[in-house]
This record gives structure tokens, sequence and C-alpha cells, in this order.
């Protein structure tokens, strides 16, 4: 072999990619343990993470094998995730300033 680390620069790529779908199909098994836990329909805020960094990390692995489709693919879903975060997080934010301001009520 002329390029003995190409061999492991391209193992390397292949784990970064399976890690990637790994953090990516773990959010699923967390939505589902927060819905058991809950009875209902939930999707916890670290599905959202586990999206994101699962896509971020996949969308590297896209890149790097030049694969259009898997990028586009990748990239939409990083903007969606992303997306959603920024949501709560201003919904977050608004429910704390909220509950910081005086109460209206007559016995406070």
């Amino acid at each position: 072999m002329a390029y003995p680390f190409l061999w492991l620069y391209e193992h390397a790529w292949v784990t970064l990619g399976f890690a990637g779908q790994g953090v990516f199909m773990s959010r699923m098994a967390v939505q589902w343990l927060a819905a058991e836990r809950r009875r209902d329909a939930v999707v916890p805020v670290s599905f959202w993470w586990l999206s994101l960094l699962g896509g971020l990390v996949t969308l590297a692995y896209a890149a790097h094998n030049r694969d259009p489709v898997f990028v586009a693919a990748q990239a939409f879903g990083v903007l969606v995730y992303s997306r959603n975060l920024m949501l709560i997080s201003q919904n977050n934010r608004r429910v704390a300033v909220l509950s910081d301001e005086p109460s209206l009520c007559a016995d406070g």
C-alpha cells in the first residue's frame, strides 16, 4: 500500500459517519422514553439537540463524500433543528420574563 495513512483516514471518516448516525438515531430512543414516562407524545429538548449534533456530524460526513443529495438533506435538517432550538429558547425566555413580573392578584 503506497499510502498507509489514507486507509486510516478513510476509516476515520466511516467511523465518524456511523457515530453521527448513532447520535441521530439515539434521539428516537430519548423521545420514546420521554413519551412513555409521561404517557403522552412529547418531544423533549434533548431530541432537538441530538438531532442537531447528529445532523452536523452526518453533514460533515456527506460533505467529505461529496454527496450533494445527502448534503442537501442534512443541511435542511440542521436548519430545522436549529430553528426549533431557537424557538424553544425564545419561548423559555418569554416564560421566565412573565414569571418574574409582579403578581396582579389582590393578595400580593
